[in-house]
């Protein structure tokens, strides 16, 4: 079934985006952002941000609500927004942008494979980068733009010992880690499916198949196409699946347990760990990868109504300011490096050289092959 959906998809992909258009009272974002951005100054973006009606956000991100009040403070601009889950939200755009319904001006959407593959690949969504803030924002975060990175971040109970209890992903799959190491199930949330993919790409199966001759001083002798199918293979033999990071984080933290325990889930979630008295730490320095981080997009859609209010909302977002809801938690780094992350945490760089960074095309293209083969390993 996933294999048909995703032929369907492809289908789809391949004959209509050069089709597709939209029209309604107001211009779309689509016309709009064929003009030229230089010739509006910011004083003149802001001032026709104002004439707009209430501008529309759908986000996976309930913080979004927050930073709508403080822009709505800051610009008198009305902000409605709508917190969805990933799969909501690309169907919710989907059918909205493809039924010429007014809807989200602009979204704030994670999961790169589906919302590259659903939405940006059939023309639903517009990419747009402040100019203002263009020389900020690295190269690579600019097309999809990046809002926001989060990171999942292997951790382990650290009440007897700080010290990594592993340095080299391919201890996880010794019979010693069988039922001591814990992950989300995949199918439950498509950032830890794009996560398994990217292992399966050239660059970090080379690195996997590395990582696995340093630990045990020989080459790997393959059973499946690479390396990193042959990891998740070993993995989910000791893995346990949850249902919720927050879970997982207060499974791997609780004091007093026999074994030592470990998971794979969002750093942020460490922030439970003096008010449920957890034992929890990350680890930094695991060959070749401690985890995994992922972005959050910021989009206009291709229907939008009042596209220069959410072109205005865009920048704030990407400001100190306009990040601050999310500063207040580790785990959580703005796609313009000049906006610092919270003074605990390590900076978006360190966490960079560290981590898989999921790629919204190479995901879209493999996802259903990976996930057909982690299914069968974990069913």
């Amino acid at each position: 079934m996933k294999n048909r959906l995703f032929v369907l998809i492809t289908v789809i992909a391949v004959t209509v985006p050069l089709l597709f258009s939209c029209s309604g009272k107001k211009d779309s974002a689509a016309a709009k952002m064929r003009e030229p951005e230089q010739t509006m100054t910011r004083e003149e973006l802001i001032e026709a941000a104002k004439k707009e009606g209430k501008l529309v956000v759908y986000s996976t991100t309930s913080r979004v609500s927050l930073a709508a009040e403080n822009f709505e403070k800051l610009y008198g601009i009305k902000v409605e927004t709508a917190n969805l889950k990933d799969g909501e939200l690309v169907k919710k755009v989907s059918l909205e942008v493809s039924g010429k319904v007014a809807g989200a001006d602009m979204v704030l959407c994670q999961d790169g494979a589906r919302v590259y593959g659903e939405l940006i690949n059939l023309g639903y969504l517009v990419n747009y980068v402040p100019f203002s803030l263009a020389d900020q924002i690295p190269p690579e975060n600019q097309n999809p733009l990046v809002f926001q990175f989060c990171d999942k971040i292997f951790v382990f109970n650290s009440e007897k010992s700080e010290e990594t209890p592993v340095t080299n992903i391919w201890q996880l799959t010794e019979p010693e880690w069988k039922g001591r190491v814990q992950f989300k199930n995949p199918p439950q949330e498509g950032v830890n499916s794009n996560f398994l993919t990217m292992l399966t790409s050239d660059k970090w199966a080379a690195k996997i198949a590395q990582a696995y001759k340093d630990y045990y001083g020989k080459e790997i002798v393959l059973t499946t196409e690479n390396a990193g199918y042959e990891w998740m293979k070993g993995f989910f033999k000791n893995a346990v699946l949850g249902t919720s990071d927050s879970n997982i984080a207060e499974n791997v933290g609780t004091k007093g347990q026999k074994e030592q325990l470990m998971g794979l889930f969002v750093l942020s979630k460490l922030r439970y760990a003096a008010k449920k008295n957890l034992a929890l730490a990350p680890v930094k320095e695991m060959q070749p990868f401690s985890g995994f981080y992922y972005p959050i997009y910021a989009q206009l859609t291709a229907n939008a109504q009042n596209v220069n209010a959410a072109k205005l909302f865009i920048e704030y977002l990407l400001t100190e300011e306009g990040f601050a809801p999310w500063k207040s938690d580790i785990g959580s780094y703005s796609g313009n490096p000049q906006v610092p992350c919270n003074e605990a945490d390590e900076d978006i760089n360190f966490w960079a050289a560290r981590l898989v960074r999921e790629e919204p095309q190479y995901s879209y293209e493999n996802r259903a092959k990976v996930e057909e083969f982690v299914n069968n390993l974990i069913n």
